[in-house]
């Protein structure tokens, strides 16, 4: 397996703002696609997955997406459900307006974290995800607005590979709404849901993850 670092994460460096995130972090997806692959993606790593196997369908063997957040899918299918379900992004977007990091890092975590109260992380913690929650409003252009235009001319149908639609069982209903919204437009693609996990269910629920894309896997 090879996994790369997002922007500003991990080993990677920091993003400077030039040029658009979401294209930033395709790009260096597909500078490791050097085979067909299958590809496997959590939340917004889970769009650029999904983005990759719409533009270069031939190097990509299956794909597996783990709650993606492409809410610009759900948005044109249903947007009244999606605004009410969103509701935390005004919490999330005065915060940020307003130049306070941590209060819009709380916030988010607080919607799309694995249920750890912020009390109970560590300063350092902390203090990490307050330094990178740019990322967030960063990530709309694409996510909300689909600013690569991947909605248009019905370039799903090009991802022809197996798909994969991973849910927490006991995440919100917008989870279900965006991998539904995914899924209709996807070829050949199917939706399943981890009993008892939530967005963060890659790290609180590793072995039901991980009997569905091996199920995947064995199909493709």
């Amino acid at each position: 397996m090879t996994a790369f670092d997002l922007p500003s994460h991990g080993g990677s460096s920091d993003w400077d703002g030039s040029g658009d995130l979401h294209d930033v972090t395709t790009d260096m997806g597909r500078d490791l696609l050097s085979e067909p692959m299958d590809l496997i993606g959590h939340s917004f790593g889970a769009t650029v997955a999904m983005r990759l196997a719409i533009e270069h369908p031939e190097m990509v063997r299956s794909l597996t997406m783990i709650e993606p957040v492409y809410f610009a899918a759900a948005l044109e299918d249903h947007p009244e459900e999606i605004n009410k379900a969103m509701e935390l992004t005004q919490e999330f977007d005065k915060a940020w307006e307003t130049g306070d990091k941590y209060a819009a890092a709380r916030v988010f975590n607080r919607a799309w974290g694995d249920g750890t109260p912020w009390s109970e992380f560590s300063d350092r913690a902390r203090s990490y995800m307050a330094e990178r929650i740019h990322f967030v409003p960063a990530s709309a252009p694409f996510l909300y607005h689909d600013n690569a235009g991947l909605l248009k001319d019905d370039k799903f149908s090009r991802a022809t590979m197996p798909s994969l639609l991973i849910a927490g069982g006991a995440s919100g209903e917008i989870a279900r709404v965006v991998n539904g919204a995914i899924a209709r437009r996807l070829p050949d693609a199917r939706c399943v849901e981890v009993e008892g996990a939530g967005h963060m269910a890659p790290i609180t629920h590793p072995v039901g993850v991980a009997k569905a894309i091996r199920e995947l896997l064995e199909r493709s």
